[in-house]
């Protein structure tokens, strides 16, 4: 197999994890199995290497560097030690990528970038960004904690009383094996959870001494997948492309019109003409799971296309998302999913579709 392989590539190997490419890289796709590191990062804690993420750094102040421009959301009132999710738009209003800005000082910004685009990220970066940019993705590593247990765990390690006062979206640094680390409280599996950001040569140490606590399991990007679906995150690639839009996914929440963006005015005129398709998601009415590609029809009409499914392990059925006619976009509409070969019934929900999480505890 080719790609690229993380810092801890060959401890997947000696956990005879089964490994596959993904966005260009080799990484861990099950250790057990999904089921089983799904279920354990719902009720316990799993560790994930996420080390295939891009990390780049963007020095300036706000207006001075030329970021506000760049990204959607909101970073004039963002705190230090705060971060914020949103995208980088083209011109069309297309999705280019959606990311997580971080605030590290009033003239330093990190953005934390998916692995798939993050080439196009930076030539993008490059012609907007009128300060320093420096991509930090080689020499840094990610990983992530994450399940109702994280937090009591890391105390283990992590003694400061800051980190129970670390709320959801906020970050700080930590004294972790013996150096300063960023620490923040995020994730993408619906869980009370950690994201950890060290030089690429600690990366091991790091990945050992959580697997010291037995309490903590390693997961791989299966039940990566499963966990986000569950609670509706879209996946860049799938559900998240440059030809869909925020208000297409539904997410303009995330979206600043109160300052000048890239991709603005797209947007702006899509809202006044309105949409045609909208990103929904939708739980099956068996344990079939629904895959990527399925057509979606109803009023025996194609009226969409499934962009993510699989089996939902904490609701014992299939469920997934994909972009529909906005005529069949509401909650409580009856579908049926196929391939030709496949029929399966399903209706539109609303997401999150698993709700017992723990993302919000403290």
């Amino acid at each position: 197999m080719d790609g690229y392989k993380t810092p801890l590539y060959e401890r997947h190997l000696q956990l005879k994890a089964k490994i596959a490419p993904f966005a260009g890289w080799l990484m861990p796709i099950q250790y057990t199995s999904i089921l089983e590191e799904h279920r354990w990062t719902r009720t316990q804690c799993s560790l994930f290497d996420t080390c295939h993420m891009g990390e780049i750094l963007i020095s300036g102040s706000l207006n001075e560097s030329g970021l506000d421009k760049v990204v959607t959301m909101n970073l004039k009132d963002l705190p230090i030690g705060r971060c914020a999710y949103g995208f980088m738009l083209n011109e069309r209003g297309g999705i280019i990528d959606d990311l997580i800005v971080y605030k590290l000082a009033e003239d330093k910004w990190m953005l934390v970038v998916n692995a798939g685009p993050l080439e196009k990220d930076v030539a993008h970066l490059k012609k907007h960004i009128k300060t320093g940019l420096k991509n930090v993705s080689s020499e840094t590593a990610k990983l992530d904690l994450q399940g109702p247990f994280s937090r009591e765990i890391l105390k283990q390690w992590v003694t400061s009383k800051g980190l129970d006062k670390l709320k959801y979206y906020h970050f700080s640094h930590f004294p972790l094996l013996g150096k300063q680390t960023l620490i923040s409280r995020t994730g993408y599996t619906g869980e009370l959870g950690f994201e950890f950001y060290v030089p690429a040569s600690k990366a091991e140490d790091l990945w050992e001494l959580f697997l010291s606590d037995k309490r903590v399991k390693p997961a791989g990007l299966g039940a990566r997948d499963t966990l986000r679906l569950e609670m509706g995150y879209p996946l860049y690639g799938q559900d998240l492309t440059e030809d869909t839009t925020p208000l297409e996914a539904g997410l303009s929440r995330f979206v600043d019109f109160n300052k000048d963006f890239i991709g603005k005015d797209a947007l702006l005129k899509q809202k006044k003409v309105g949409i045609t398709k909208r990103l929904v998601g939708f739980v099956a009415d068996t344990r079939r799971a629904p895959r990527h590609g399925y057509k979606i029809w109803a009023d025996n009409q194609e009226v969409g296309l499934i962009t993510s499914g699989s089996f939902a392990p904490s609701l014992g059925k299939g469920i997934g998302m994909g972009y529909v006619n906005t005529e069949y976009a509401k909650a409580g509409q009856q579908i049926v999913i196929g391939d030709g070969r496949v029929e399966i019934k399903a209706v539109i929900a609303k997401r999150p579709f698993y709700k017992g999480g723990s993302l919000h505890i403290g």
